[in-house]
């Protein structure tokens, strides 16, 4: 059992853990949670010895095997088998003594020991690992240095996943792993024998893997029994109890102080009021929830087009010479919601770029609205912020002639108001530089936002706030996420991206899981069959529901607002000719009687345009009072 015991850790002077306890079990498999910015890393660092507390102690058995990722990702002219079967560095300790040693007893014993830690088939375990992580066959066997960052941070957990730890740490291990790795993984952490630590945001990789949740707030540690959705229910339930509990000692020091007020003067009662005023001192303020502003999501409502919003017809798309994609047909209609799926290197990031307008079609035709504004986000957006600036500073250059108060309103649709407007983005979290990153390229409301893996800097309480923004989004959404709750929250279509080209899939997140797991060439499946929260489907259908009926009733405001400004226009030029020469002259002159008569007509015609008016704007208040329940 690992055991922490009151562990205060401090980082510039601030406590990050303050007097933080927990005892978690042996081969449990806890997910740590917590807020950006709350300290997990800190604590993950702290098990894995890299770090020491200010203050209390950390207990495991003796002996234990600790297992981490290291911060730089391997590199080098070794390939990534090579890398992992170097992970046991007893087998690789043992295999090089073997071809030097003479002594036969020795030589007896290496053998031994080899065929106890199963050496066999360590080349075997190797493989099976790469290929679940992505790594076909001739990708095991080329040099380190020919992959990217993250392809390499992949060589690293694989590596980790060999070495089979007592204690396995694992620090968002997906953030570069595509849906079917992390899949994978999924499985192989379900049958691991090692005490597992697992920070991870998502809630699907949560539910699935782990058996209990340590929550991280305030510096204080709370061990939680179950997946996620347990977790999130019991923290509700605790939050109500806080705030009852909270509710009640405002009355009672309410109750309190006024008794205080009114005795404290009189000689017959000062004694008693004085006992009052010391049980109010000694009573501790119970902590009420707060609006946490970093989960302010807000996207602007853009301005209607016709559909299709892009054409797609015969288009092929790549880098230079090299073809990526082709025979590329889709059509894209407001307020569509789209998932790209594929593994990485399948040409995701290839279609997302070409919807975005940043790569040319090489053969075929693209077909967009001429007054289309399209929103793209991708990782190097937030990487590439200036850290010097301010948020307020990055926004009021993309808003050139804007008032201060419209690059302040954006900035507050994401939670950056007041001092956070003003703050360095050198000192804000990763998290609240991806919100910046999405606020900047809504500025200007589009039609269509192209969201690539969105959620990496976010933790799950933030993401599950995005969620519900772009099901409150007007626009279109294409999204590349290997987040499954993402997809099967916010996406309608599907479209896969496969063997060079890109096609609809007819059916749900949880079909194409299933076809996933038919086709995989790792291994260790169990004929295809996952554990799903019993409520997932009708979750997926509810979600659906929402964003059809705040469709419709966009539409219904919008149809509203058209027919109050055609009336109020129609009012305005009939109020024009009513005060006009021609209506303002007496019955005796020009056309007498006939002229009577059409100022009647007139008026009569005004007190309908007031009664269509009044009509409309009931519509306009009934659809977005509907609308605003609905979100």
């Amino acid at each position: 059992m690992l055991t922490l015991a009151d562990i205060t850790v401090r980082l510039g002077g601030r406590p990050i853990l303050d007097g933080a306890t927990a005892s978690l079990p042996t081969r449990g498999r806890i997910g740590l949670v917590g807020r950006n910015g709350a300290g997990k890393s800190t604590l993950v660092k702290l098990v894995s010895g890299l770090i020491e507390p200010d203050g209390g102690s950390l207990d495991m058995p003796r002996g234990c095997r600790i297992g981490h990722i290291a911060q730089e990702a391997p590199s080098g002219k070794a390939t990534p088998f090579e890398t992992v079967l170097a992970a046991d560095t007893e087998r690789a300790a043992l295999m090089a003594e073997s071809e030097t040693c003479e002594d036969p007893s020795r030589i007896a014993e290496i053998h031994e020991r080899l065929l106890a830690i199963e050496a066999h088939s360590a080349p075997a375990r190797a493989a099976r690992i790469l290929v679940g992580l992505g790594f076909d066959e001739e990708a095991q066997h080329r040099p380190l240095d020919s992959f990217s960052g993250g392809w390499r941070m992949r060589v690293a957990l694989a590596a980790l996943l060999f070495s089979s730890p007592d204690l396995l740490l694992l620090d968002e291990p997906s953030n570069h792993l595509d849906l079917e790795a992390v899949l994978w993984l999924e499985d192989f952490l379900k049958s691991c024998p090692a005490t597992i630590l697992l920070v991870s945001h998502e809630r699907d990789f949560l539910n699935n893997v782990v058996d209990h949740i340590l929550h991280l707030s305030d510096g204080k540690l709370t061990l939680y029994p179950g997946g996620y959705d347990a977790f999130e229910r019991q923290r509700a339930e605790r939050q109500a109890q806080l705030a009852a509990a909270s509710a009640k000692q405002q009355a009672e020091r309410q109750k309190l102080q006024d008794y205080i007020a009114r005795n404290s003067a009189r000689a017959s009662t000062a004694r008693q009021a004085q006992a009052r005023a010391k049980a109010l001192a000694r009573m501790q303020p119970i902590a009420e929830l707060v609006d946490d502003p970093s989960l302010s999501f807000d996207f602007p409502d853009p301005e209607a087009l016709k559909p299709p919003i892009i054409s797609l017809d015969g288009v092929a798309v790549g880098y230079g010479a090299e073809l990526v994609l082709k025979n590329l047909s889709l059509n894209i209609d407001p307020e569509d919601r789209i998932a790209l799926l594929g593994r990485n290197g399948n040409g995701k990031t290839t279609l997302a770029r070409l919807l975005a307008g940043q790569l040319q079609p090489m053969v075929g035709q693209v077909t967009a609205s001429g007054r289309l504004k399209v929103g793209y986000f991708t990782q190097y957006q937030v990487e590439e912020l200036d850290r010097a600036d301010t948020p307020l500073m990055h926004m009021s250059r993309l808003m050139p002639g804007k008032t201060p108060a419209a690059v302040r309103a954006q900035l507050g649709r994401f939670g950056f108001s007041g001092t956070k407007a003003t703050t360095e983005v050198g000192h804000l979290s990763g998290g609240e530089r991806a919100r910046l990153a999405l606020a900047l390229i809504t500025r200007d409301a589009p039609h269509l936002l192209v969201l690539d893996e969105p959620t990496n800097h976010l933790d799950v309480d933030a993401r599950e706030a995005l969620v519900q923004a772009l099901n409150g989004y007007a626009g279109a959404v294409v999204i590349v996420s290997h987040d499954r709750h993402m997809l099967e929250m916010t996406a309608d279509r599907l479209v896969l991206v496969d063997g060079g080209t890109a096609r609809e899939f007819d059916g749900s997140i949880e079909d194409y899981i299933a076809f996933v797991l038919s086709r995989d060439p790792a291994g260790g499946r169990n004929g295809g069959a996952r554990d799903q929260p019993a409520n997932r489907k009708a979750q997926r259908k509810a979600a659906a529901d929402t964003r059809e009926r705040q469709k419709d009733l966009r539409k219904a405001v919008r149809m509203a607002e058209a027919e109050i400004e055609r009336l109020t226009a129609a009012l305005a030029a009939l109020d024009q000719t009513l005060a006009g020469p021609q209506a303002a002259a007496p019955a005796g002159q020009g056309h007498g009687q006939n002229q009577s008569g059409g100022m009647v007509e007139l008026l009569k015609r005004r007190a309908g345009l007031e009664a269509e008016i009044l009509a409309a704007e009931g519509r306009w208040l009934d659809a977005s009072t509907a609308l605003e329940e609905a979100d």
